[in-house]
């Protein structure tokens, strides 16, 4: 969905983190360079094409998907979904078994006001250039009434979808019928809380053990156990801007976080548990008072970096009055 960049105040903060090296360190780093793309939503790790993510623009761009090459930042292939209507809101993606390709068009502008969604399904392409493909369009309702979500995961091994729709107080994680019909209507299902933090993207570990869903400042990682949530820790995420998308790696072992906006970044951190990582997945502090967007504990680190810049600032400023 559409959002004014808001919290200019915040961010400044924010851009002030004291950002772990993990975040910076890895070479799978890249930047969005296709000037077509200037609203990525939604980032999926390929797993038939290493080092390649696919991504969509926010709204009404169009029935189509971006393959980007992390070596390069370039655009690969951009796919023309037929067989669907007019997308309307298009806020996620994700990949599920048998490298199917999972679409959701699960925006809502009203705040609840669509009596439905869709979610599209589509093969991922064995070779990658621009090509037209016909996908599945499912219809999607809640079972408790209309809202909005910007994040949609797949299990990699039952191929179940889930949603997890977006509210400032916090959501629920909604689970999908175990076999989405094209040819009725499919009803998600609460099944558990996601408190603490306005979701803009979740993603599923490649072996469907760890579920992170992100906000635009912060993330929490739980235990997937079943699809019955285990909280596990908060987690710090890299300043990119219009927080809006999360994926972790082909092989699991960091995360990917990304945002909107014209040659918009992706930068990776340790994923908590993953191999190659420390465990920690650059966790904020769990202490009193910390909010669930994850500025916790790195929220005052922030502050102290903006008070010492800007005493620095004042004492450059004295030295050139006394000069």
């Amino acid at each position: 969905m559409r959002r004014p960049f808001v919290i200019l105040a915040a961010a400044l903060l924010v851009g002030a983190l004291a950002v772990p090296a993990s975040a910076a360190d890895g070479d799978e780093d890249f930047t969005i360079k296709d000037p077509r793309i200037t609203e990525s939503s939604g980032l999926a790790a390929s797993r038939l094409h290493p080092g390649i993510y696919w991504t969509h623009n926010d709204s009404d761009d169009g029935p189509y998907i971006y393959a980007v090459d992390s070596r390069t930042g370039e655009t690969v292939a951009r796919l023309t979904l037929t067989g669907v209507g007019t997308p309307r809101d298009v806020e996620a993606i994700s990949v599920g078994p048998d490298n199917r390709i999972y679409v959701g068009d699960i925006g809502d502008n009203l705040g609840g006001g669509w009596p439905h969604v869709w979610i599209y399904e589509l093969p991922e392409p064995k070779t990658l250039k621009d090509q037209t493909i016909r996908a599945t369009q499912y219809v999607v309702k809640y079972s408790d009434g209309a809202r909005d979500a910007e994040s949609l995961v797949v299990h990699p091994k039952t191929g179940r979808v889930y949603i997890v729709d977006k509210n400032e107080q916090g959501g629920h994680l909604y689970e999908g019928p175990a076999e989405l019909s094209a040819s009725g209507t499919n009803v998600f299902r609460p099944v558990a809380d996601v408190p603490d933090l306005e979701a803009t993207d979740a993603t599923l570990s490649p072996d469907g053990e760890r579920l992170v869903v992100r906000s635009y400042f912060g993330a929490i990682a739980y235990d997937w156990n079943g699809g019955k949530i285990k909280r596990k820790q908060r987690l710090g995420v890299p300043f990119l801007g219009q927080g809006e998308s999360v994926t972790y790696t082909a092989d699991g072992t960091r995360l990917m976080y990304g945002a909107e906006g014209a040659d918009s970044s992706v930068e990776g951190q340790d994923a908590p548990g993953g191999s190659g990582s420390s465990g920690s997945g650059s966790p904020a502090a769990e202490g009193k008072g910390d909010s669930g967007d994850g500025l916790g504990g790195n929220l005052k680190t922030g502050a102290i970096a903006v008070a010492v810049a800007c005493a620095a600032l004042l004492g450059l400023r004295g030295l050139r009055r006394r000069s």
